[in-house]
């Protein structure tokens, strides 16, 4: 094993062999958009460590080594950042959730604007200004959703809560100290989680589940996720106040069941949405309402719009009482229903992915794309450029995806504008509007 030693920003001169379990010395030069820390081991790899600020100088210990890069575990701090701040939960060391807080909030606006246009220049091959970021309402007590990890032990004991920083096999116990939840959710997580510890059995029995907390106006949603149909929700209802509805998406099944209480809506805007077992709005809500807001007052003139990826249908039917033609496409089944629920006379809804019915839904004014995580289908760019709107908006939550789409896209369209907006205050994540213009007419 080599000799531990301190490496400042880059290679050394002398010949450096590193091993996984090597400890050594960092200087913190940057974030990733992951959210750990960036460094140069001795070697000269780029390293990346968790809960590292920019300007500290830390002993890791490797963990990974790849051919051009490694990963390692912060053990000590040798001199901390000018920028690093306290981290408020207790939890923040051990726990897989949050990613920023040893950051000061302006300090993780500011990065998330940079991972953007970082994403931006080394996938999308596009040199753009770091965008603004709006910064959230709130930093902590944002969330109305929630989703937790139950798991029974071989002895017995019980566990409950969120998933290790780089330990994603263990789980965490967390009852009421994580700081993102809204109040609601952590009420009925308290009672759900004292239940499990007591030995009553709420839930499904078996060895781990998910259990997501979705809190309204009138109570709070459950939707469990794992074990075996059959179990009555009846010592849930009995045991966990403020729960008005239980759903259960059983191991093996492709979609949730409803169990027990009533049926919810989901307020929106001017919209009244039913809440089911999968399809839900954004978890911020103050944060996503100026999104959607931001979003709308780009679409510019036009009668007739795609919303695409439209899930509930909240872009969608916004232009349709605003007077757009508009055609909402979504994949899932849920999500359709409740972008079908008592519509506005001029919008309506395709159930099917986008690379299916894109093309019938073309020509049209403006295009809006709000795709999960993966980015656009690999089809949908070119199916764009066949019949191009004039006007293109795209709502991501990773910029790495959004980069490589508008590189495909950049043959037709040209990029108009970006804005960031923080919907997840403490995380890495960031939603990104890019606004684009057609280069040619249909």
């Amino acid at each position: 094993m080599a000799t531990s030693r301190l490496a400042v920003g880059g290679g050394m001169t002398e010949s450096y062999a590193l091993a996984v379990g090597d400890r050594t010395h960092v200087r913190i030069r940057a974030i990733s958009s992951g959210g750990a820390g960036v460094g140069d081991l001795p070697d000269g790899r780029v390293v990346f460590v968790h809960r590292t600020a920019p300007g500290d100088l830390v002993d890791i210990r490797v963990r990974k080594l790849h051919p051009r890069w490694g990963e390692g575990d912060l053990q000590e701090i040798l001199e901390a950042s000018p920028d690093r701040v306290t981290p408020p939960c207790r939890h923040y060391a051990q726990c897989g959730g949050c990613t920023l807080q040893h950051l000061a909030y302006e300090d993780q606006l500011l990065w998330k604007g940079r991972f953007v246009t970082e994403a931006m220049e080394r996938i999308g091959k596009q040199s753009v200004e770091v965008p603004p970021v709006e910064p959230s309402p709130a930093q902590t007590r944002y969330r109305n959703r929630v989703t937790f990890t139950l798991r029974r032990l071989s002895a017995g004991h019980v566990v409950a809560g969120f998933h290790a920083l780089g330990r994603p096999a263990h789980v965490l116990d967390v009852r009421g100290e994580c700081l993102l939840p809204e109040p609601e959710i952590l009420e009925v997580w308290g009672a759900l989680h004292d239940a499990w510890k007591r030995g009553l059995r709420p839930l499904p029995s078996t060895k781990e589940l998910r259990v997501t907390l979705r809190a309204l106006p009138d109570g709070v949603v459950v939707v469990v996720r794992g074990g075996a149909r059959g179990w009555d929700p009846a010592l849930l209802l009995a045991n966990v106040p403020n729960v008005v509805s239980v759903w259960h998406h059983a191991g093996g099944t492709p979609r949730a069941e409803h169990l027990a209480g009533r049926v919810v809506y989901e307020d929106w805007g001017d919209e009244r949405l039913p809440v089911g077992g999968q399809a839900f709005v954004q978890v911020n809500r103050a944060a996503a309402e100026s999104l959607v807001s931001y979003v709308l007052a780009q679409v510019g003139a036009g009668r007739t719009a795609v919303d695409a990826y439209c899930g509930v249908g909240v872009y969608g039917r916004a232009l349709a009482r605003d007077g757009w033609t508009v055609t909402g496409i979504e994949v899932d089944p849920e999500a359709c229903k409740g972008a079908s629920f008592e519509p506005p006379e001029t919008f309506r809804v395709l159930e099917g992915p986008v690379e299916e019915h894109l093309p019938s839904a073309l020509p049209a004014d403006l295009v809006i794309l709000n795709p999960p995580r993966t980015g656009l289908q690999e089809w949908v760019p070119g199916m764009l450029a066949l019949r191009p709107p004039p006007r293109l908006i795209y709502v991501s939550c990773d910029p790495a995806t959004l980069a490589r789409d508008a590189a495909r896209l950049g043959g037709v369209f040209g990029l108009e504008s970006l804005r960031a907006f923080d919907l997840f205050p403490q995380t890495s994540h960031v939603e990104t509007v890019a606004v684009f213009r057609s280069n040619r007419t249909a």
